[in-house]
């Protein structure tokens, strides 16, 4: 039986990025190569049944929805095809959580979709993409994966628990409470736990409006009102804490919730989740704010 083949789709991101000088890991200006003249420039790779596919040329930071369709639909796709045995996507840091946990809510992969990623500029003294696509590859190879990671530094994260966490070092991700799925040590895949599995929910044709609200010293209820005037659909709310809000924000939120606008509840911290109590009168969510706000849109679509 021929060895299945793997997909790579290229986004763009800091792992396709070019800088003046190789010493310049800051200045440099993102999604500037090829995903094909990327994949030719890793010897390790030759050999291996690899077809890539340019899907957008973006610095993740201005990363839109109509992408996000594109991709999951390319993705969909592939995953359908037989002699594709896993998918790789290439990715800039500043969103790829958001990318991947969107992307495991609507395709839900028995396959496995894994996302890399990198620090430094394809023009740096020692680039990290390569070897993060590699790893990639590896975990998009093993016929026991699935679902949507995030592969990094060696580290494999699942799409819904990974979060950005450093702003410079190669290793900018962590998984939190939850840890990591696995690593990529020397082309072989350990595994620690489960897959990611779950999600299946519909690509909107048209997306809600849903806004992220921080709770604060000294905040005031001024910008929930002007959203709602402005016909906003879902508010999600970075609570402090277990969930808690500035006592001149809840009457805001309350209205709101009263008019028919989703409010949600998550918290600011980086770890742990809420922990509901009778009084509570706001729901909640322990998915992380940016990404609740993703869950609160494709269930208002």
């Amino acid at each position: 039986m021929a060895q299945r083949k793997i997909v790579v789709l290229g986004t763009g991101g800091t792992l396709a990025g070019t800088s003046a000088t190789p010493g310049d890991n800051v200045g440099y200006t993102a999604a500037q190569v090829g995903i094909a003249d990327l994949l030719a420039r890793i010897p390790t790779l030759n050999g291996v049944p690899i077809e890539s596919e340019q899907v957008a040329q973006v610095d993740s930071k201005d990363m839109t929805f109509a992408i996000w369709r594109d991709l999951a639909a390319r993705c969909a796709h592939w995953l359908a095809q037989d002699d594709v045995a896993g998918i790789v996507i290439t990715h800039g840091t500043d969103t790829i959580e958001e990318t991947a946990f969107f992307l495991q809510e609507v395709l839900a992969p028995r396959k496995p979709v894994a996302m890399t990623c990198a620090m430094r500029p394809s023009t740096a003294i020692s680039p990290d993409g390569p070897q993060n696509i590699v790893d990639a590859v590896t975990v998009a190879s093993d016929q026991g994966a699935q679902g949507v990671t995030v592969v990094c530094a060696g580290v494999v994260h699942d799409a819904r628990a990974i979060a950005k966490v450093h702003n410079y070092r190669i290793d900018p991700f962590s998984s939190g409470d939850a840890g990591p799925v696995g690593y990529v040590e020397d082309g072989k895949l350990r595994i620690v736990r489960e897959w990611p599995s779950g999600g299946g929910m519909k690509v909107p044709q048209q997306w809600p409006r849903v806004e992220i609200v921080f709770s604060y010293a000294g905040a005031t209820g001024d910008t929930v009102k002007s959203l709602v005037a402005q016909g906003v659909r879902g508010i999600v709310i970075a609570a402090t804490g277990n969930g808690s809000v500035h006592h001149e924000l809840m009457p805001a939120l309350l209205d709101a919730q009263a008019r028919g606008v989703r409010v949600m509840r998550a918290t600011r911290t980086a770890e742990g989740g809420i922990i509901p109590k009778p009084s509570d009168q706001l729901p909640h969510t322990n998915l992380p704010p940016v990404k609740a706000r993703i869950r609160l849109m494709l269930e208002l679509a």
